[in-house]
């Protein structure tokens, strides 16, 4: 079991020793969370804000005088070699320390994500990505990469795409059909969100109110279904999916096959409900044909008649990430990956006017927003990929409302994240 192997990696003081690229609340909160976890130890953090990778680790009970700044391969070795810990503000700088045992990316940045992800391929160094918005901008072509270069790519666990992971192996390794898979939203959608329209719910919550403005707009829940549905084969019912409002009590019915009384218009459907009952969890919605595994899962409290959703009512996001982290390295597993063929995109939506000289913001600004639509349906409207948004410049004006295309924008072409999408892109005939 892992928490054996773990333990006697702590008592015979060989931790796994994990680089970390990692920024803001997600990144220090993963700092944090490693530094509960028996037998593992973020060695190396990378932050732009070399202070902010510094303050991560002293708050977690590293005393300053152990923490050293490098700049070379060779200076974080030499330091890890003394039982110090390393910061850096260059990423990448991670895939050269041999010293590390594994990588991973705890960063919202698709462009941070990628250039992690593509460093630790070229050197061959396993990468595990807790940057869902970065698998499903290039996620299938950096898996390429990794399996040509020998090395492990996944996305971890924790966030729901890789909770709903967990539970679909689970279902589908018992022969149950699967009808629905998705996710309860914390907050009800209103793709109007800005930091603004948020700012006071975020203050409440002591969270950046661009990263709140990203979950309530639903930029963050498309990435994350999407993430869920390229990972499985299942596919969304409509752009930006239904969403319909639900309860743990009547979500099988919900998502219960069109023919039957509910929303399903085919077997494997991602989406997700609001309503509070839900909030946080993820879920999945199966026919069961058979009348004695019906009376079985009635009799246990599953549910009723024969459609079943199984709830696991929580998220962890970056704190249960480390155990994926350790079944990577320990094990050779690979907690979740896209599919060869995708069947989700989340498009770029302007949320309002944009005219040329614009330039598109992070995830949760003022000008944009993402979407979800079957991959073939972003490829034909020529959707500008939203992993791509965040930098792009527009060069002709988009009303609010409308989806940006490849052509409205002018992309750093020199960018790792382009150019991959590119790349990705080429495997299917595409742009």
């Amino acid at each position: 079991m892992i928490r054996h192997e773990l333990l006697r990696r702590q008592a015979q003081g060989n931790p796994i020793r994990v680089g970390a690229s990692a920024i803001e609340w997600m990144g220090s909160g993963f700092v944090a969370a490693m530094a509960h976890v028996p037998g593992m130890v973020v060695s190396a953090l990378a932050n732009s804000n070399v202070e902010e990778a510094i303050t991560a680790y002293t708050a977690t009970g590293v005393p300053r005088d152990c923490i050293v700044e490098v700049n070379t391969p060779q200076a974080a070795c030499d330091a890890l070699a003394r039982d110090k810990r390393v910061v850096m503000a260059d990423p990448t700088l991670l895939a050269r320390i041999d010293f590390l045992d594994i990588v991973t990316d705890s960063t919202w940045s698709p462009a941070i994500g990628a250039e992690v992800a593509f460093s630790c391929i070229q050197q061959g160094k396993d990468i595990i990505l807790i940057n869902i918005e970065a698998d499903v901008t290039v996620g299938r072509i950096l898996k390429k990469r990794a399996a040509q270069a020998g090395v492990l790519y996944s996305v971890s666990s924790g966030d729901e795409p890789g909770c709903l992971m967990e539970l679909y192996d689970f279902v589908a390794a018992l022969g149950y059909e699967v009808i629905a898979i998705g996710k309860g939203k914390n907050n009800p959608l209103d793709h109007s969100a800005t930091p603004q329209s948020v700012a006071e719910s975020a203050r409440k919550a002591d969270k950046d109110p661009v990263q709140v403005a990203s979950y309530v707009d639903g930029t963050k829940t498309m990435f994350e279904m999407a993430c869920a549905a390229n990972a499985t084969g299942c596919r969304p019912m409509q752009r930006g999916m239904v969403g319909p409002q639900a309860t743990l009590d009547n979500v099988s019915q919900v998502f219960a096959l069109e023919e039957d009384g509910g929303i399903s218009k085919f077997p494997g459907v991602v989406d997700f409900v609001q309503g509070s009952s839900m909030s946080g969890g993820v879920f999945i919605t199966v026919h069961v044909p058979d009348e004695r595994i019906q009376d079985d899962l009635n009799y246990l409290k599953v549910g009723k008649g024969k459609y079943f959703t199984f709830f696991r009512p929580y998220h962890l996001w970056f704190l249960e990430a480390p155990i994926s982290i350790a079944r990577a390295y320990l094990n050779r597993e690979v907690w979740m990956a896209p599919l060869d063929k995708p069947s989700a995109d989340v498009m770029t939506v302007a949320k309002r006017d944009l005219v040329p000289g614009d330039v598109l913001e992070r995830f949760g600004g003022y000008t944009t927003y993402g979407e979800i639509d079957l991959a073939e349906e972003a490829r034909r409207v020529n959707a500008l990929p939203c992993g791509l948004s965040p930098g792009a410049k527009i060069k002709r004006p988009v009303a609010a409302g409308q989806i940006v295309t490849w052509e409205d924008v002018i992309l750093d072409e020199e960018s790792t994240l382009v150019k991959l999408r590119r790349e990705q892109d080429a495997l299917d005939g595409a742009i």
